[in-house]
């Protein structure tokens, strides 16, 4: 059973946050979410403060300035292959595009959850696909930043798994156990043993097939919320955690 201690209260499922500095009569400000930003304005943002005109900014990513400008004011959003393009010609990480803006030097410290969960061995609500056997940890936290996942792979050929999977977000995994080549959409698979990693883009298409005839089990830390990882899912059982 896991054991949950926090500090700050949780109610319907929110968290309650707590300042690290010193109390004070002021409020702070809460942190954006990434529901409030606009990756056309952080676009802007990087263009302006690299002295960049559209045209030049269309020249290195090869695309419109006409699209450039929609993306900039709002008027059309960014698909994936939009995202690389900015990645790519302006050299850098695509996921600066869905960042906030940094605070001002001397602002406020960061917030604290105040939240701890302890998932005992073997513990955890568990799904098991065609695929792979999932073990979640730290279930019982909800609104979590990370979903872990313990992934017990047997498949074992990539014509076996069938569709890759596909969900919002990043991934880091792990391999605790055997070994995996792991597959997706933009690379060649990678075979991967006992303490290999990898991290990656989780809208690619990307899966685990075994290698070998041993067990492989892998550890899985997902940006994903949990609604979007269990709807990529087709488990056959669910048994109680």
């Amino acid at each position: 059973m896991t054991a949950v201690h926090c500090s700050a209260s949780l109610w319907q499922g929110e968290r309650i946050t707590m300042s690290t500095a010193n109390r004070s009569t002021a409020r702070p400000k809460a942190a954006a979410s990434s529901g409030d930003i606009d990756p056309g304005e952080v676009l802007r943002g990087i263009r302006t403060e690299r002295g960049l005109t559209l045209a030049e900014v269309s020249k290195r990513t090869g695309m419109p300035i006409s699209t450039l400008s929609k993306v900039e004011t709002g008027k059309i959003s960014l698909s994936y292959e939009k995202l690389m393009r900015l990645s790519r010609g302006l050299d850098i990480d695509i996921t600066r595009l869905f960042a906030a803006p940094k605070p001002a030097s001397g602002a406020g410290r960061s917030l604290a959850t105040g939240c701890r969960t302890i998932t005992r061995a073997g513990d955890g609500p568990r799904i098991r696909t065609a695929t792979y056997d999932y073990v979640y940890p730290s279930a019982d936290l909800l609104n979590k930043s990370l979903n872990p996942m313990i992934i017990d792979v047997h498949v074992r050929s990539i014509a076996e798994f069938g569709d890759l999977m596909r969900h919002p977000g990043e991934e880091y995994a792990l391999v605790l156990e055997g070994q995996c080549e792991f597959h997706c959409d933009l690379y060649a698979p990678s075979l991967m043993s006992t303490g290999d990693s990898v991290y990656f883009d989780g809208s690619m298409g990307h899966a685990y097939v075994a290698v070998g005839e041993g067990p492989c089990r892998i550890l899985s830390i997902c940006s994903a919320t949990d609604a979007d990882l269990k709807s990529a899912l087709n488990p056959l059982t669910k048994d109680p955690a």
